[in-house]
């Protein structure tokens, strides 16, 4: 995607899929036979050992199968029972859940959470004004923090949701009101479903089995590890080093096993609104609520895309579905349907390959809409009356990882202009997108490969309190800043990074000079050696990342010799550039040479400017397991 790897590997449980290098649409198969071929293609040229998928339609499944290898090792072939990890495909049982209890009067999705659970910690300045609703908590529109590293690496099987609530609080604190903006968080689920078990006082995973997988007909669907052998082995990418099995914290959000025949029940499910075998499990008006987005700035101006209850709109290939998807170590789901086409899909894969992933969807979604006609696309209006008011720049303002806001602000900020009746967005992060006008405030995407988006996707939000804002995507707020800070910022940023160029291009001219005698230099000694340590530290961090990139989660979300590494090469960091500003302090001037001495200087503020901006987002010294 596009943060730093840390933040990509933490985002296990995200929406929204996961790139990939070929992003062409393949030729549509046109048979089952040929669909296989295809499928198997792709797993063996990724490497991925197995996979299990369905196609369903409206009146019952037309392919679940599965494909591969659930055990590498034991050469054992997956099948269609064979069970596989669906990650956060699994959070709307939680909304699901919920709506069941709001259809017998015992909450309203308007009810404060504070009111039905007193007791779980959770902090919002705004508590009294705007407080934390249950919608909130489904939506991801509480402000939360995403988990922690800390939290996704707590491995315990048996814990229960309070417990697993109490275990660390830190990240449920609201960083802006809640109702207003999008930002993924995996612990709201988590308390819907403790809520559900307070209400029904029975244990979240048996009011599941009872009321949902059991009328659905997910006969070996479980939130717990399999016992019986029938669960495939997750693998790293290349196919073949196995990783243990993840007992998630919070189950709620991402722990479902479940098989290619329980979930093409499933996704029948959607596809009849609600009803298995001509019984009524939901009111029909509960999926049509899933499927709605409300809590947004953005919805309740009238913007239907977007993330609903644990259910969203994603636009592939002209075609908008409905549906989940969801990953864990070593595995990636993804399930989708059409309502008003009657057809949907799911596949799941044993390994944490984001190419094959993304593959797999463009051929599956490929077959299933080879006959279908595309929907119509909204004709281009004219541009609003207030457009020219939203252009400028603007950064983003509705990051899911508190940690990761220091990396996007800067390589997200925005340039947005009016051109030829549409709207361009650009980024220094290489985003470069048109959008043109549909009707009132609502824009839809102008994609240069694919099919034109059928619905609109960014909406102009009204001006508020807090300011200017636009919203591009489900989970993409931003908003404008003045020119001129924006222009500070592109330009201090510029002036950080060729400085720790220039630190890097000038050591090995100085280490080849210090061989020589007469070019050495005592007094410049420490105004050269302080920053090479500052910048080497950077690089060890970066190091570490990545060679902890494979099991970040255990490798950083512990303490280990590699998280404590990465706290004191942050910190290292720190002091050899506090330790350059003074080497160049206390470096006398009749000893230094006038162009190491300006050098120097520009370097060791380069540096400071770093470290402080480091610091002030926390990364400085970060305890990745605390």
């Amino acid at each position: 995607m596009k943060k730093l790897i840390p933040i990509l590997m933490v985002l296990v449980l995200a929406p929204f899929g996961l790139g990939a290098d070929d992003k062409e649409a393949p030729k549509p198969a046109q048979s089952i036979p040929e669909l296989q071929q295809q499928l198997e293609k792709i797993l063996k040229e990724t490497h991925t050992p197995g996979m299990s998928v369905a196609i369903v339609h409206r009146d019952g499944p037309e392919w679940v199968a599965a494909l591969g290898l659930m055990d590498v090792a034991a050469n054992r072939a997956a099948t269609p029972q064979t069970l596989f990890r669906i990650g956060s495909t699994s959070k709307a049982f939680a909304s699901l859940s919920i709506l069941l209890l709001a259809d017998q009067g015992k909450l309203s999705l308007d009810d404060p959470v504070h009111k039905l659970a007193p007791e779980v910690w959770f902090d919002n300045k705004w508590e009294s004004t705007d407080p934390i609703r249950v919608v909130n908590l489904l939506e991801h529109t509480t402000g939360w923090d995403d988990m922690h590293l800390r939290e996704y690496a707590k491995d315990a099987p048996d814990i229960g949701l309070r417990e697993a609530l109490d275990y660390d609080h830190h990240s449920r604190i609201s960083r802006w009101p809640p109702n207003t903006r999008m930002a993924y968080c995996n612990s709201g689920p988590a308390v819907a479903a403790y809520i559900v078990e307070k209400i029904t006082g029975q244990r979240f995973e048996d009011f599941v089995q009872q009321n949902l997988f059991g009328p659905i007909g997910m006969k070996t669907a479980t939130y717990f590890k399999p016992t019986n052998g029938n669960a495939t082995t997750l693998y790293h990418e290349d196919g073949k080093t196995p990783y243990p099995y993840w007992n998630i914290i919070y189950r709620p959000a991402g722990a479902i096993n479940a098989s290619a025949e329980d979930m093409a029940r499933y996704v029948q499910f959607y596809l009849n609104r609600g009803s298995v075998s001509g019984a009524q499990v939901v009111p029909s008006a509960d999926i049509d609520r899933m499927e709605s987005p409300k809590s947004t700035w953005a919805a309740q101006q009238g913007l239907k895309d977007g993330y609903g209850l644990s259910n969203y709109w994603s636009i592939e290939d002209g075609f908008v579905y409905h549906g989940h998807n969801g990953g864990v170590n070593g595995g990636l789901t993804n399930m989708a349907y059409m309502p008003d086409y009657g057809v949907g899909y799911f596949y799941s894969i044993n390994s944490g390959n984001g190419a094959a992933f993304e593959k797999i969807q463009k051929t599956i979604c490929a077959y299933i809409t080879r006959a279908l006609d595309k929907p119509p696309v909204p004709a281009m209006a004219p541009l609003p009356s207030d457009a020219e008011n939203y252009a400028g720049w603007y950064e983003p303002d509705s990051e899911r990882n508190e940690f990761s806001t220091f990396l996007e602000r800067l390589a997200e900020i925005s340039s947005v202009k009016i051109k030829d009746g549409q709207l361009l967005v650009s980024s220094l992060g290489g985003r470069n997108e048109r959008y043109i006008p549909i009707a009132g405030e609502q824009f839809r995407h102008l994609p240069t490969k694919d099919a034109a988006d059928p619905v609109a996707t960014m909406e102009l939000l009204a001006p508020n309190s807090e300011g200017v804002f636009i919203q591009t995507d489900a989970e993409t707020t931003m908003k404008k800043i003045p020119t001129w800070f924006a222009v500070l910022e592109i330009a201090v940023t510029a002036y950080v990074i060729l400085s720790i160029v220039a630190i890097v291009l000038y050591a090995p001219f100085w280490i080849l000079g210090g061989l020589s005698k007469g070019r050495r230099k005592p007094s410049e000694r420490g105004m050269r050696i302080w920053p090479l340590i500052a910048v080497l530290s950077m690089f060890a961090v970066i190091a570490i990342v990545i060679a902890c990139s494979g099991d970040l989660i255990s490798l950083l979300g512990n303490r280990t010799i590699w998280s404590v590494a990465f706290c004191a090469a942050t910190i290292l960091f720190a002091l050899a550039s506090i330790e350059s500003v003074w080497a160049v302090w206390r470096a006398p001037r009749a000893f230094v040479r006038p162009g190491v001495r300006r050098f120097s200087l520009a370097v060791a503020v380069a540096l400071m400017i770093a470290t402080i901006y480091f610091a002030y987002w926390g990364v400085i010294g970060m305890r990745t397991w605390a």
